[in-house]
C-alpha cells in the first residue's frame, strides 16, 4: 500500500486554484485567448477515429455480414458456416483467428459444433425407394428426408417438429442434431427452408433471432438501453470499459449498461441505485422514531416530551424500553413500572441507524443538489443563444467568435455531473463496510482527507465557472466581454486539470491501492463522453 501524507501543506497537486482573491494579469489579445481556447479544447489528431459506432436497425445486416465476410474469406466457409463459428466464438473474429493459428482448423470447427461433410443426400446404396426414420419410424420416401452437415437424416416432419420446439424455447442460434450424443449444429439454411414450410410467422422469427445474435452474443455490441429503446445498438473498438452516447442521445456504462456513472466503479454505482430506489431509508427511519404497540404490534411515533406514550388500541406502555404499563404517571416515574437502564444492544442500534441515516443524506443530498443543478444549467445554452443574437445585432460589436461561450457551457455540464457521481463514490469508498478488509480506520481517513481536499476545490471551481457563465454579457461593452471571455476560458482549463486530478487521485490512490478487490473506472476523457459515430454503412 502506498504512502498517504496527512498534512495539507505535504500535498503536492498539479494544478492551480482559481479564486477571486488572486490578482491575475490577463492580457488582452486574441494569441493569449486562443492559447487558452487550446487548454480548454485541445485539438483531435486527424488520424484518430472514434473508438465506437452506433448500429441502427438498418445497419444491423450489414455490420453482421462485415464480420461474416472476414471469416468465410479466410476459410472458405459458406455463410450459415461462418455464422455458427462467430456464434460460439460470440463474434470475435480476432479470438477465431487466435483459435486457428494455435489449435487448427479442425479444432476450431469441433469447438464450436461445426461438421461440414461433402455429402448432402442419403446414399442410394443406404436405401432404396423409401426410408424408415429413427425418430417416428415411418416409412418415407427420399423426397421426405433431410441430411444435415454431420451426416445424420432424418425424415422432414421429425426435424421442423425439433426446430420449432428449439426455436420456441429461445435455442434458434445453435440448434443441435437430433441424434444421440451428436453435438453438430444444424444448418440454418435447411432450418429455415422446413420451419417457413409449416409456419412462416415462426420462419420470421428464426431470422430475427439470427439476425440479432449480433448484439445478443457479441461482447463488443449491446442494445442501447434507452426507454422507450431507440432500436440502436452500440459496437466498441476498444477495452469495454468506458462510458458512450448514442445517436438518441443517452449516455451509458458499456460495461454495466446502466447510466453514465464514473468516477463509480460499476458495483458502487449499482449499490447506490439500488439503495435509492428502495425503501432501505424509510426503515432506517422507521428503527429511528418509531416503537412497536406491545399489544398490536402497529408502529407508534412519539410527538411529544413524555416517555409514556400511548398506541391507537389504547395501550400505555413506557418509549424507552417498549414494555407495556399502566396510564398513571408523574413527572419521574410511571406507576407500576421501572425500566431502570436502556438495554445496551438496543441503544447501540439505535445509535447505529442514526449515524447511518444522517450519512446517507448527507451525500445523497449532495448528490441530487447537483443534479438538479445540472437540469437548471441545461437552460443555458438557450440564454445563451438569444443573447448572443442581440450581441450580433448591435454595430458596435466588433468580434462575432462566441464559441468560447459555449465550450465553457459544455465544460460546466461535464464536470458537473462528474462531481455529483463522486458523491455516491465517496459514500461507499469511506463508509468502513465495502473496504473493511483494505485499509485501517487511519488509513481511510487519510484518504478521505485527500479526495475530500480535491473535490471541494474541483466544487468550488464549478460554481465560479457557472457564475461566470450566467453573466448578463449582452450587457457589456467589448473590453468587459474580452474580460469575461479570458475569465471563462482560464477557469475552464482550471476545471478540466481538476477534474482529471480527481479522476488521478480516485485511479491511482485509492482505488489502485486495493489488494483484495477490483473496482474500475471509466477512464477521463477531456472532451466528455464519446459520441458514438454512424457506420459508413449507414445508408446501404
Amino acid at each position: 500500500m502506498g504512502e498517504y501524507r496527512s498534512s495539507d501543506d505535504d500535498y503536492d497537486y498539479d494544478y492551480d486554484y482559481y479564486d477571486d482573491d488572486d490578482e491575475v494579469d490577463f492580457v488582452d489579445d486574441d494569441e493569449n485567448a486562443a492559447e487558452l481556447e487550446a487548454a480548454v479544447e485541445p485539438e483531435i489528431p486527424p488520424n484518430s477515429c472514434p473508438s465506437s459506432k452506433v448500429i441502427t436497425k438498418e445497419s444491423l445486416l450489414a455490420a453482421q455480414m462485415e464480420d461474416l465476410i472476414r471469416v468465410m474469406d479466410l476459410l472458405s466457409l459458406k455463410e450459415q458456416h461462418a455464422r455458427t463459428l462467430l456464434i460460439h466464438y460470440r463474434w470475435d473474429v480476432e479470438k477465431v483467428l487466435a483459435v486457428l493459428v494455435e489449435y487448427g482448423k479442425e479444432r476450431l470447427f469441433a469447438k464450436a459444433g461445426l461438421t461440414i461433410v461433402e455429402t448432402d443426400d442419403v446414399s442410394s446404396s443406404q436405401v432404396s425407394s423409401s426410408y424408415c426414420c429413427n425418430i417416428c419410424f415411418d416409412d418415407v420416401s427420399l423426397e421426405e428426408i433431410t441430411t444435415m452437415d454431420c451426416g445424420h437424416y432424418f425424415c422432414n416432419s421429425c426435424w421442423t417438429e425439433h426446430f420449432i420446439v428449439k426455436i420456441n424455447e429461445g435455442q434458434s442460434r445453435r440448434i443441435t442434431c437430433m441424434e444421440h450424443k451428436c453435438n453438430a449444429i444444424c444448418d440454418e439454411s435447411k432450418i429455415r427452408c422446413l420451419v417457413r414450410a409449416r409456419d412462416s410467422d415462426l420462419a420470421d422469427k428464426f431470422d430475427r433471432f439470427m439476425l440479432e445474435s449480433y448484439i445478443e452474443d457479441n461482447k463488443r455490441v449491446k442494445w442501447c438501453p434507452s426507454v422507450p429503446h431507440c432500436g440502436n445498438a452500440i459496437r466498441i473498438e476498444v477495452d469495454e470499459l468506458r462510458e458512450v452516447e448514442c445517436a438518441c442521445g443517452l449516455q451509458f456504462c458499456f460495461r454495466c449498461s446502466y447510466e453514465a456513472h464514473s468516477p463509480c466503479s460499476c458495483y458502487m454505482w449499482d449499490l447506490w441505485s439500488k439503495k435509492c430506489q428502495d425503501e432501505s431509508e424509510t426503515v432506517n427511519y422507521i428503527a429511528v422514531h418509531t416503537k412497536h404497540c406491545p399489544k398490536c404490534q402497529k408502529l407508534v411515533e412519539k410527538n411529544g416530551g413524555c416517555n409514556l406514550v400511548s398506541c391507537i388500541c389504547g395501550q400505555p406502555f413506557c418509549w424507552l424500553c417498549g414494555a407495556a404499563t399502566g396510564s398513571d404517571h408523574t413527572w419521574t416515574s410511571i406507576a407500576g413500572h421501572s425500566c431502570g437502564r436502556y438495554k445496551e444492544d438496543r441503544e447501540k442500534e439505535t445509535e447505529s441507524a442514526k449515524r447511518s441515516l444522517e450519512r446517507y443524506i448527507h451525500y445523497y443530498s449532495r448528490y441530487e443538489a447537483h443534479r438538479d443543478s445540472s437540469k437548471l444549467e441545461s437552460k443555458m445554452k438557450e440564454t445563451m443563444q438569444d443573447n448572443i443574437k442581440i450581441l450580433e445585432e448591435c454595430s458596435t460589436a466588433s468580434s462575432k467568435d462566441f464559441v468560447w461561450l459555449f465550450n465553457g457551457v459544455d465544460r460546466l455540464f461535464r464536470s458537473r455531473r462528474v462531481l455529483a457521481y463522486s458523491y455516491p463514490f465517496a459514500y461507499y469508498m469511506f463508509d468502513g463496510d465495502l473496504f473493511a478488509d483494505e485499509m485501517t480506520k487511519g488509513e481511510r481517513e487519510m484518504k478521505q482527507n485527500l479526495f475530500e481536499d480535491q473535490q471541494q476545490q474541483f466544487e468550488a471551481n464549478i460554481e465560479k465557472l457557472s457564475s461566470f457563465l450566467d453573466e448578463k454579457f449582452h450587457l457589456y461593452n467589448e473590453d468587459e466581454i474580452k474580460d469575461l471571455k479570458l475569465r471563462v476560458i482560464a477557469l475552464s482549463a482550471t476545471t478540466d486539470n481538476l477534474c482529471r486530478n480527481l479522476y488521478e487521485c480516485i485511479e491511482t490512490d485509492l482505488l489502485g491501492s486495493l489488494k483484495h478487490s477490483v473496482h474500475e473506472i471509466a477512464p477521463y476523457n477531456t472532451n466528455g463522453i464519446e459520441k458514438a459515430s454512424l457506420p459508413s454503412y449507414q445508408d446501404t
